[in-house]
């Protein structure tokens, strides 16, 4: 079965670091990281244990039904493979390469 791990978040975020891809490259154009559940459509906004938003990508508050396995502390560390990391910016879903891609275009027709 695959599996949408921390480790791979972390994997996913170093790539796109730099772009409108990773969150520091695109919050100040509205994008909140979340998660994509591919077979529901159902989108979540990434967050702590808590509750509270996440300003990154972590897998706490995804619902305990996707959830596969915990690390010692208690915290998600992984989910089922139909989730896709991303971002939510109003109410629509983008992917990391669909994050960057829009961010890329808006700083261009800024600058044009």
């Amino acid at each position: 079965m695959l599996t949408l791990s921390t480790r791979y978040l972390q994997l996913e975020s170093e790539a796109h670091r730099g772009t409108g891809g990773a969150s520091e490259g695109n919050k100040a154009f509205g994008f909140r990281p979340g998660f994509l559940d591919t077979h529901t459509g159902i989108t979540y906004e990434a967050r702590f244990a808590d509750g509270r938003p996440a300003p990154f990508h972590v897998l706490d508050g995804i619902p305990d039904a996707l959830v596969i396995a915990r690390d010692r502390r208690g915290n998600v560390s992984q989910v089922v493979g139909s989730i896709v990391a991303g971002f939510l910016r109003d109410a629509d879903f983008y992917t990391r390469e669909e994050a960057a891609a829009l961010v890329a275009d808006i700083e261009l027709a800024e600058h044009a």
